[in-house]
């Protein structure tokens, strides 16, 4: 149903309860910062702060980590303002359930006012943003990050980056590291000012995928302001891409960016065009060389043969490596990037389909073949799924509707996703700005998009904590208990209790009151 058609219901049939799902934008918009503020205040008290922090020392930063009332205070906070910013999120849809008019007002007001307080809050759901600062003060340092870890700089612990990565090399791309030598060079030995700096930066991604989203959707007839909503407005973009501050953002911008001038310019200016910008988002982060044989197919043109399409594929690579062989050559670290490519091989996660298989297999076979037998086995199981989903996108490229391309990136960079053993939430993030420019149903699409920001939003404010070690009788897991058990809670009450959200997920129920364009 189009935009012009939708209407609300008659008059007459409107009743108490849907005027209640109606209601006034304005107060979904407080309540969603009111969540947001909440989580800020968390972060003050769990968020993730370096040893050589300053903001250790203030006293009301104490007051609130260092004694377990205030600890637990802030976990009920950062779990209830997460849950009610997915809650406000949701009724936003529905009080702008024509997407026209007032609306484009509205969902930007909503994004400005539910971002706002996540730029001033600590780090939360990762610690990456350090370790792009210790990485920085490598780079200052003259040593080639590709061949040495953050642990070579001195009091690299101090700085926050996790040790786990202590002695592993960036997976990322030259633009990057300039950024993180950048940041490390302006913030010199000020941590706090570095990963604010950094999230600066995450901002910058952010506003390219904002601006981008509505004209990629535009050329594909969807309603830019709803395509606008499903990925900016989103909470757990807004936690990823803001509050952590991960480089993904930067990434997605460029290729988002890149995509758009291909696809609204199929010739030589565009295709050009699109190619740079879509290595600068693989020279921020390599997974982004995904996106660039649909460039190649957005450049051919429409109803290109497939000789044609196999020349614009080799003119594509030839242009991208140039530019990456460019700026490895400024660097003086050539392709090193590609060799750091298996820093997170070896990981996996319960909740990713293949990860799950391999650690079921790990369990089942460590008593029947030994440790070492069973993680083979496990790593083996891993490495095939990367295999599929890398086997998963190049089928993508060969097969399906020229129109139908910009949806093409999102299923290819899906099939790298769902197929890994380690799907990181923000690894979603990625896929959404191109299918929601290019269509996402009103039914189980949505339904299946809200399900998956509830789980990855309760699994965010649970799975990293900075709980210090030093408080005695409580610690993080405690603390990733009780942020479980209230987000669980919540939306539980948002899927079957709540007389209005409760609807998003009842195709039946929805139907007549809460109706959005394709």
């Amino acid at each position: 149903m189009s935009a012009n058609k939708v209407q609300r219901p008659a008059s007459k049939r409107v009743g108490k309860r849907s005027k209640y799902i109606y209601g006034n934008p304005l107060r979904t918009i407080v309540l969603g910062t009111l969540g947001s503020l909440l989580m800020m205040v968390g972060s003050f008290g769990v968020g993730w702060l370096a040893d050589a922090s300053p903001l250790q020392r203030i006293p009301f930063v104490i007051s609130l980590r260092y004694n377990i009332s205030g600890i637990i205070l802030c976990i009920i906070l950062l779990a209830v303002g997460g849950m009610i910013m997915c809650r406000e999120w949701l009724r936003l849809s529905q009080k702008l359930i024509v997407w026209r008019g007032n609306a484009k007002r509205y969902t930007w007001l909503a994004i400005v006012c539910w971002t706002t307080p996540q730029l001033i809050a600590f780090p939360l759901f990762s610690r990456d943003i350090f370790s792009y600062f210790a990485q920085g003060r490598v780079m200052l340092s003259g040593q080639n990050p590709y061949e040495v870890g953050v642990s070579s700089i001195n009091n690299f612990f101090q700085y926050g980056a996790d040790p786990l990565w202590a002695q592993s090399p960036p997976p990322y791309g030259p633009i990057f590291l300039w950024i993180e030598q950048g940041v490390a060079w302006l913030a010199g030995t000020n941590v706090d000012l570095g990963i604010y700096l950094f999230r600066g930066v995450a901002v910058f991604g952010v506003a390219l995928i904002a601006y981008f989203v509505p004209k990629i959707a535009a050329l594909h007839n969807i309603n830019g302001v709803r395509a606008l909503w499903l990925v900016v407005a989103n909470p757990l973009f807004i936690a990823q891409f803001v509050t952590a501050g991960h480089n993904d953002a930067l990434m997605t911008g460029f290729a988002v960016a890149g995509t758009y001038f291909a696809a609204a310019h199929r010739n030589w200016k565009g295709g050009i065009l699109g190619i740079t910008l879509v290595t600068l988002a693989i020279a921020v982060k390599p997974i982004a060389l995904v996106i660039l044989p649909f460039i190649g197919l957005l450049w051919a043109g429409r109803g290109a043969s497939w000789p044609r399409k196999f020349m614009f594929w080799a003119l594509t690579l030839t242009v991208s490596l140039a530019e990456l062989g460019i700026m490895g050559l400024i660097n003086g670290f050539g392709f090193g990037w590609v060799g750091a490519l298996s820093t997170t091989g070896g990981q996996l996660i319960w909740y990713a389909p293949v990860g799950f298989i391999a650690w079921m297999a790990g369990m089942i076979f460590t008593p029947l073949l030994g440790g070492e037998t069973a993680e083979t086995i496990r790593d083996a199981i891993g490495s095939m799924g990367k295999l599929i989903g890398m086997l998963g996108a190049v089928l993508v490229m060969f097969v399906g509707q020229d129109s139908k391309l910009v949806r093409r990136i999102g299923i290819s960079l899906g099939c790298i996703v769902i197929f890994a053993p380690m799907i990181q939430s923000w690894y979603l993030l990625w896929i959404i700005p191109f299918l929601a420019a290019s269509g996402i149903r009103t039914d189980w699409q949505l339904d299946f998009y809200f399900i998956t920001t509830l789980f990855f939003m309760i699994y965010a404010v649970s799975d990293q904590l900075d709980v210090s070690p030093y408080i005695q009788d409580f610690d993080m897991n405690m603390g990733r208990l009780i942020a479980v058990v209230i987000s669980l809670a919540y939306a539980s009450y948002l899927v079957f209790i709540d007389p209005a959200t409760r609807r998003v997920l009842r195709r039946g129920k929805r139907s007549s009151i809460y109706q959005v364009i394709i």
